[in-house]
């Protein structure tokens, strides 16, 4: 594959995503192509057949080949999932040389990083908030600044180990290298939030198959993430259970019809659906298709709400909240965050990039335009990482945390 050319890998629930980049001499980014499949093996983010999600890889990439023109051996890897976990660390050294350098900086993020967590669990990034130097604190970047002693708060976040593997499994049954992985959460991020908002306070919620991906930002740093174990897909349950339908019906009747705020639905408002065991079609009002939906998108927000307040992240929300992923754009998902959150929101859309672009516009490929902008910066060194490797998951770890201490 050549050098300029990256491909951002989205494994999702209910689709894979391979989205093909080439990277131009002035370290602008094209997008030259695209595949798509649905995803069979994954349940709520996490593998659940080994064979029916390399399937999947395998056709997404296919796809993606034939359409760019190029031939894919590596991909930047997104990873979510309910076995996600996040927490923040502190940590603090004494300043050797009263001047700081970046030894000093990943002496201190090594200390706050050796935190205790169970064994089947491992960090799978460290994300500097902010450093503090003796009595001075937010500051981004110390290094050439005096002092006697050096702080750093950290964002850790962790995965159950076998997930993480399974994954990386998998792209290499596919025939694939992975250059890196990273929680996809944040590759949304980098995909429709706008700078102004990260150095402000916003919250981005990403809004997934089989997972709820949340990430909260201040004065330009992630202050907290979580994943919640529902998504689209429980929507889709929800009518096929409250509409009598087939899963595939109701999933129909949800891109073109569902709302997730009744008041915006008007009581005349009809549609003609296939029930299981009628011949024809059967009317059922907008207005009940609504009534399924709400209760859902409200347990949804209202969760991740009373997770954040759980976090104890003390932030303003000035950026109000930004929606994104293949849920997004159900009507009257902006009105139920606005009244759980109290703040405004918005539905984030893919930024413009530059080639084909239109081809990812929607929020559902925000996750894999994000890891495409990830890999484009992270190109150069050309990190490959195979299951089949001694200390695997070890090497993938401690990459990243060397990753995120030189960018954050």
């Amino acid at each position: 594959m050549d050098k300029d050319i990256v491909v951002g890998l989205d494994i999702g629930t209910t689709k894979i995503c391979a989205l093909v980049g080439k990277v131009k001499e002035d370290n602008s980014l094209e997008i030259i192509g695209i595949g798509t499949h649905p995803s069979n093996g994954l349940r709520k983010g996490v593998v659940v057949d080994i064979d029916e999600t390399v399937h999947s890889i395998e056709e997404a990439i296919e796809k993606a080949e034939n359409d760019s023109g190029c031939e894919i051996d590596a991909v930047y890897v997104g990873i979510a999932g309910g076995h996600i976990k996040s927490f923040n660390s502190d940590g603090s050294i004494p300043i050797k040389h009263k001047e700081i350098t970046k030894k000093d900086l990943e002496r201190v993020i090594d200390v706050a990083s050796a935190v205790a967590i169970p064994m089947d669990r491992e960090i799978i990034q460290t994300i500097v908030q902010e450093y503090k130097v003796d009595d001075e604190e937010g500051i981004q970047n110390p290094i050439g600044m005096s002092g006697v002693r050096l702080g750093v708060r950290l964002h850790i976040i962790t995965a159950a180990i076998t997930a993480a593997q399974n994954i990386i499994k998998c792209v290499n049954n596919a025939g694939l290298d992975v250059c890196d992985i990273i929680l996809q959460a944040i590759a949304s991020s980098d995909a429709v939030l706008k700078e102004d908002e990260k150095k402000g306070n916003v919250i981005l919620i990403d809004l997934g198959g089989g997972t709820t991906d949340m990430a909260v930002f201040s004065s330009g740093a992630i202050r907290h993430t979580s994943v919640l174990p529902l998504g689209g897909n429980n929507l889709t349950y929800d009518l096929s259970v409250g509409l009598k339908t087939s899963q595939k019906e109701a999933e129909e009747i949800k891109k073109k019809y569902g709302c997730g705020f009744v008041s915006l639905v008007s009581e005349d408002e009809f549609v003609e659906i296939k029930g299981f065991y009628e011949n024809g079609l059967r009317k059922v009002s907008r207005k009940r298709i609504a009534e399924i939906l709400e209760p859902r998108v409200e347990e949804i927000f209202s969760l991740l709400y009373e997770d954040l307040i759980r976090s104890e992240v003390d932030v303003e929300l000035n950026c109000g909240v930004v929606i994104t992923g293949g849920s997004a754009l159900l009507d009257g998902i902006v009105e139920v965050a606005e009244r759980i959150f109290r703040v405004p929101a918005r539905v984030g859309y893919p930024r413009y990039v530059g080639g084909r672009s239109e081809i990812a516009r929607e929020p559902m490929y925000a996750t894999a335009l994000g890891l495409l902008m990830y890999g484009a910066r992270e190109r150069k060194k050309k990190r490959k990482f195979r299951i089949r490797d001694s200390n695997i998951f070890l090497r993938i770890m401690n990459t990243m945390k060397k990753w995120f201490s030189e960018v954050f």
